[in-house]
């Protein structure tokens, strides 16, 4: 979500230089240094928030006191460099936050500059030798140097030099505000990393402890009853996609699941793929024991009645703890290859998931899968939705042992083999992931681009080839604009997992 308004700092911001505006960032498609004109607001808890911030900060070895109300914090002071006292400058950092909703949060992160030269308002005439005295007074350690402002030095039993704690690890603070003038800033590169720390995490496939939930009916939104049931609702051909849509070619698309877009633009592709002729197989990360569940419906007239019978006897559309594998928009995604087939397409279903099966195991498994049902479909064009680690083509970098699903398939059919990572625009997302406070909550969070995936605002959603496959085993980019999240099909009251054993 976007809040508009100009980022000022706090109090006074000083004169920008001629290179770099004071607050600004470089925006990446530019290349430039620039002031944003809009405020983030985190779809997070104000005190996920706000702990997250103060994490960041203590990595960087300062200590945070925190006011009343946990909205705002003050962290310890350091100074740049070695001056003698009174021409000392300090720095630290002031964090405000602000709660627009439940889980609506605004985090304001100024660097503020004390210069102990603007608070010497007027100095009378010294007395004689009062220079000398002030200059070796002035000769000792500056407890604010090189931020060891909780520590102070001692002596061990061994005789050896040693930092050790203080009881005020703030002995600073109180001196700081009687300055008068406070220069302040936001610190743009600190509230990237917030948004990094917020918004760019990987989301969890809960595949182990996470029982089903007894439903004795379902309520099915577009599913109306005695409505005569339409057309696949395809709409254009993705835009660079025609070169990947061959007969016997296995296409790997990527994260992010749990939103709008992704199925989209895959049922857009299996429309073109159709209207080419070509026999077409949807591969879903949904466990291979959904297999016959999957096929019922495909064959049924897809009557409410049909998707209650899905959803009843599923034991994964109706986990208690659900993560974007079991969205409303993949089952839409279902229907639409099933009315694709009614109008005499083609089309297959394949369940290629593995059940209580982690790391390698798990990838094998879901390889195994997809090339058992490929055996027996060699000549269709099969399009896998996926994790963005499962859809690699290439082995990882951080570990040497471990070989992703994509990988393993590619290595069994060579020439055949194409995936796609995605770029997109900030937006929202249902997803699980682990929360500051450890555990795992599912529910809708904000979602940002990398800089590499960010989608810049002259490119239009599709897909875009590298002339190379990459080192990750990507061969080009699918585009999908702005992300709208989308819920599970069926959801539970709860939405924070205890589990234990969880995958990428």
């Amino acid at each position: 979500m976007r809040r508009y308004g100009l980022l000022l700092g706090l109090m006074f911001t000083g004169c920008a230089t001629l290179t770099r505006p004071l607050g600004a960032n470089i925006n990446p498609e530019t290349g430039q240094f620039e002031t944003p004109v809009e405020e983030t607001v985190y779809l997070a808890p104000a005190e996920d928030a706000m702990m997250t911030a103060r994490r960041i900060l203590e990595s960087e070895r300062y200590d945070v006191l925190e006011k009343a109300g946990g909205l705002e914090m003050f962290t310890s002071a350091h100074e740049p460099g070695r001056n003698t006292k009174k021409l000392r400058t300090l720095e630290r950092y002031y964090v405000k936050g602000q709660r627009l909703g439940p889980r609506q949060t605004l985090v304001r992160i100024f660097r503020l500059r004390y210069n102990e030269m603007d608070n010497v308002v007027e100095q009378g005439m010294r007395q004689a030798d009062s220079m000398n005295r002030d200059i070796i007074s002035d000769r000792g350690p500056n407890p604010l140097d090189a931020r060891l402002e909780a520590f102070r030095s001692a002596t061990n039993a061994q005789g050896l030099a040693v930092q050790v704690p203080v009881e005020d690890p703030f002995p600073s603070a109180p001196g700081l505000e009687r300055f008068r003038m406070v220069q302040g800033v936001r610190d743009l590169g600190i509230e990237r990393r917030l948004l990094e720390r917020l918004e760019m995490v990987p989301a969890l496939e809960l595949v182990d402890g996470n029982a089903p939930v007894s439903v004795r009916s379902v309520a099915m939104e577009g599913w109306e009853q005695g409505a005569e049931v339409g057309a696949a609702e395809c709409g254009a051909p993705v835009a660079g996609a025609s070169p990947l849509l061959e007969a016997g070619q296995v296409l790997f698309v990527a994260d992010p699941l749990g939103t709008q877009e992704v199925p989209s633009m895959a049922l857009r592709m299996l429309c073109e793929a159709t209207s080419k002729g070509l026999p077409v197989t949807l591969a879903l990360s949904v466990p291979s024991s959904e297999q016959p569940l999957l096929e019922r419906y495909l064959a049924s007239a897809g009557k409410p009645e049909d998707a209650q019978s899905l959803l009843l006897e599923s034991a994964f559309w109706r986990r208690v703890y659900q993560d974007g594998r079991s969205s409303r928009a993949m089952l839409w995604l279902i229907e639409q290859a099933r009315r694709l087939r009614v109008s005499g397409k083609d089309v297959a279903l394949a369940a290629v998931d593995a059940e209580k099966a982690h790391g390698n195991e798990r990838e094998a498994r879901m390889a195994g899968n997809l090339l058992a049902f490929q055996s027996q479909r060699a000549q269709a064009w099969t399009l896998v939705l996926t994790g963005s680690v499962h859809a690699r083509t290439a082995k990882v970098d951080w570990d040497g042992d471990y070989q992703p699903f994509g990988a393993r398939v590619a290595q069994a059919l060579p020439s055949a083999v194409r995936a796609l990572d995605v770029g997109f625009k900030r937006g929202t997302q249902f997803a699980c992931r682990y929360s500051v406070w450890e555990d795992v909550e599912c529910n809708v969070f904000g979602i940002s681009p990398t800089n590499e995936a960010l989608q810049f605002s002259k490119v239009e959603p599709g897909v875009q080839l590298f002339g190379a496959a990459r080192p990750d085993g990507f061969h080009g980019r699918l585009y999908l604009g702005a992300l709208n999240a989308s819920p599970p099909a069926l959801q539970t009251q709860r939405h924070v997992a205890p589990v234990t054993q969880r995958a990428p």
